[in-house]
């Protein structure tokens, strides 16, 4: 492989935000196989992948090129749209599908600044899918286009303030134009739960529903960092008196929807209300209690517990599992790091940073205990 294309490799696995877009790309279209892909007059190379079908592919993996439809995508430079390869007069017949056993199939053109193309970000799946909608067709355009973007971004840095600089960029970008896909799906799924459906229905409604929680959650934590590094100042809308129970009962009932099979208990002991700012507190608490669900052992259950004693307001989450390392405590609260993560566990790595800064913002702060025991995370502030 030439060093070039190594470089274009190395430059889409280096978007931290990638795995999170094929991550979305899966679950708001249903597709069980996505990929961003490099493709030249002669390779097809695929460079960051997710793959829930057994595909065989991971990055650094090539296909033959004449076999795929990203090669004549490279061609017309148009996106490539199919729902149904066995009822489409096009591609019903096409070697592609045939050679891959593909049902439904999108791909969408990658350019870089200059106008040159790059490749494709890609989707594909044995089983038919409806793709060929407003939303998601937008939703991969916008994502083609940030990936773009970034990719001339990194081609171009010279240094590594040039890099931040891009890359809050790059962030910033992301999370505003996120919203439009993100709003069509939620309005979509609401209207869905006011019909009669079956059981199977509405389990995957509520799997939807989850999803749209934690996009949403995801969407808030890169704009408030974008804002935070691009001059716009991290802000508080204080409310004097702030009943916390409701706002945690809420927190805790969309992490449930999201994470089905979990247990989440609870002990709430906050007889008088609060001075805080009733939606940063919220996030602050989603994020606490997200980390606990992604990194606590699955069989063991996350435990959430707020009082007011001693002239301070505190909030807990524990959960089992192993202790962090001494190593990874120092940075735990360290924008986009992760630590040691299955593949399993996406994110950006920004969720406790954004919760520190949360707690910060309320003369409060988050501390840390990690046993073999449980590790819990408790946000102390003073009441006002």
């Amino acid at each position: 492989m030439s060093k070039t294309l190594e470089q274009d490799i190395a430059a889409v696995s280096s978007i931290k935000a990638i795995p999170t877009i094929l991550d979305i790309v899966c679950r708001t279209t249903g597709m069980r196989f996505a990929a961003v892909a490099r493709v030249t007059e002669d390779r097809w190379i695929a460079c960051s992948v997710r793959d829930d079908i057994n595909f065989g592919l991971k990055p650094g993996g090539e296909l033959k090129v004449e076999s795929t439809i990203c090669h004549e995508i490279r061609q017309s430079g148009k996106a490539v749209i199919i729902d149904h390869v066995a009822e489409d007069p096009l591609y019903a017949c096409h070697h592609t599908p045939q050679t891959y056993g593909l049902q439904s199939y999108i791909s969408m053109p990658i350019r870089l600044a200059d106008g040159s193309f790059f490749g494709t970000l890609c989707a594909i799946d044995p089983e038919p899918h409806r793709l060929n909608t407003p939303e998601t067709i937008q939703m991969f355009e916008m994502f083609a286009e940030v990936i773009g973007f970034q990719l001339s971004a990194i081609k171009n840095l010279l240094d590594e303030q040039n890099t931040s600089a891009i890359r809050e960029e790059f962030i910033a970008v992301l999370g505003h134009d996120l919203r439009n896909p993100l709003g069509s799906i939620s309005g979509g799924v609401s209207l869905l739960r006011k019909e009669a459906l079956s059981e199977r229905g509405v389990q995957i409604l509520a799997l939807m529903q989850g999803s749209i929680v934690r996009m949403s959650g995801l969407i808030d934590n890169v704009l408030d960092f974008a804002r935070g590094r691009l001059g716009g100042g991290f802000t508080l809308m204080h409310q004097a008196q702030v009943n916390l129970e409701p706002i945690l009962q809420q927190v805790v009932n969309e992490l449930r929807i999201g994470a089905p099979g979990r247990t989440i208990e609870t002990d709430f002991t906050l007889p008088d209300p609060v001075n805080c700012d009733p939606s940063r507190f919220g996030q602050m608490v989603s994020n606490l209690l997200a980390n606990g669900l992604t990194h606590g052992e699955p069989d063991e259950p996350v435990r959430i517990q707020a009082a007011t004693t001693g002239g301070e307001l505190h909030v807990s989450v524990a959960n089992g599992g192993h202790p962090i390392p001494p190593e990874t405590m120092e940075r735990l609260f360290q924008p986009f790091f992760r630590g040691d993560v299955s593949p399993s566990q996406q994110g950006l790595g920004l969720g406790l940073h954004i919760a520190s800064e949360i707690a910060k913002a309320h003369d409060g702060a988050i501390e840390v205990a990690s046993t073999a025991r449980e590790t819990r995370f408790t946000f102390r502030m003073p009441l006002r």
